[in-house]
């Protein structure tokens, strides 16, 4: 287990990263998810060893190991720019931290071809790895990590500067992969959909601070407040202020919709309304939806699937339409909210309830 214990890192009087504590259990995965600079280096930094916190205690199995250097820490680390050795074949490369511990030449063998057989690098093992695909360099270094059999295994992005047919195939072959491990896996992305993809748990940052961390789906649906909800949304979450009076929610901009009955017991006053982009629709996507307009800023095409982007009272709102919709800028189209999809947010931006009840942050 690791367990950080209100770890802090400052860099002159910036705050790398706030007072974190969370624990990992072996054989989890562990997504950090945020944007730029919400602090998952630094973070996975801090976990390695490689630098020392501010303030806090990293613990391994209930011991501190801040005074561990990393050398003698069980740590493999994964990068964005995938590093391999250009003069060895595959089968070197991924050995090659396992002839630095000096194990046997028969357990090198069994473990390089076990790694290279998950990672479906077998046709490759003789090959140096300039003559493979952007992809297939990428699993080498994965091997080399995994190969080490250790118990700390830190993913910084690996897959961001792949083309996305190999970021596809990667991301469906690494939950499998993780599976067949003990290790604590930690994966950090920016890319929500990379999170739910790959499931285990998922701890949101958002400026150095962690908002909320459980399991994946859970904090997907039920973030514990507005930063949490929008660092978990692509596009990002709508967001409109509204007024419960009674059964009716008034929105800022002169719109009146039913408050979702399930709701009901939520006191009268000023809140704001978030919802994602794919519970807004062209028609309704359930029978008590309800259609509110909005002008059309723009849309883009990705082929499949059309994103709205909409001006709604002043605020701006982005509609996940399946299908190609060539909307002229300045458009007044309307626009279909489920009202059950609905998370309710008060003036400090903590929710209050949603389409499923908020679980705590921890």
């Amino acid at each position: 287990m690791l367990e950080l214990v209100n770890v802090s890192k400052r860099v002159g009087n910036e705050a790398h990263i706030d007072d974190i504590s969370m624990r990992l259990e072996r054989g989890t995965l562990n997504v950090l998810l945020g944007p730029t600079l919400a602090g998952k280096t630094t973070l996975m930094r801090l976990m390695a060893g490689l630098e020392r916190p501010t303030s806090g205690d990293v613990r391994v199995d209930g011991a501190s190991v801040l005074d561990v250097p990393v050398q003698r820490r069980n740590v493999a680390m994964v990068y964005q720019q995938f590093i391999n050795y250009p003069s060895m074949t595959v089968y070197d490369n991924i050995a090659s931290p396992l002839r630095l511990a000096r194990i046997d030449a028969a357990s090198i063998d069994r473990r390089v071809r076990r790694a290279a057989e998950l990672l479906r690098l077998t046709p490759f093992l003789d090959r140096l790895p300039l003559s493979l695909s952007g992809g297939q360099q990428q699993r080498t270094a994965l091997a080399r990590a995994i190969v080490k059999d250790a118990g700390l295994v830190l993913l910084d992005e690996p897959l961001a500067n792949l083309d996305y047919k190999l970021r596809e195939e990667l991301r469906e072959e690494l939950p499998k992969i993780f599976a067949e491990s003990g290790a604590i896996y930690v994966y950090a992305t920016t890319e929500p959909s990379e999170a739910l993809l790959l499931g285990g748990n998922t701890a949101t940052l958002s400026q150095g601070r962690l908002t909320q961390f459980g399991p994946t789906i859970d904090v997907y649906r039920r973030p514990v407040d507005l930063v949490t909800a929008r660092t978990f949304s692509d596009p990002p979450m709508n967001v409109v202020h509204g007024t419960k009076a009674g059964h009716v929610l008034e929105l800022e901009g002169g719109g009146r919709i039913p408050f979702p009955p399930e709701l009901a017991d939520i006191a009268d006053a000023g809140y704001l309304i978030g919802f994602r982009a794919h519970h807004l629709s062209l028609t309704p996507s359930a029978p008590d939806s309800v259609a509110l307009s909005a002008r059309v800023n723009v849309v883009e095409i990705t082929g499949s699937e059309s994103f709205v982007h909409l001006d709604y009272a002043g605020q701006q709102w982005v509609m996940l339409a399946p299908g190609i919709h060539d909307f002229e800028t300045g458009r007044i189209v309307d626009v279909h909210l489920d009202i059950h999809q609905l998370i309710i947010f008060d003036h400090t931006g903590r929710t209050v309830a949603g389409h499923e009840r908020v679980a705590k942050v921890g």
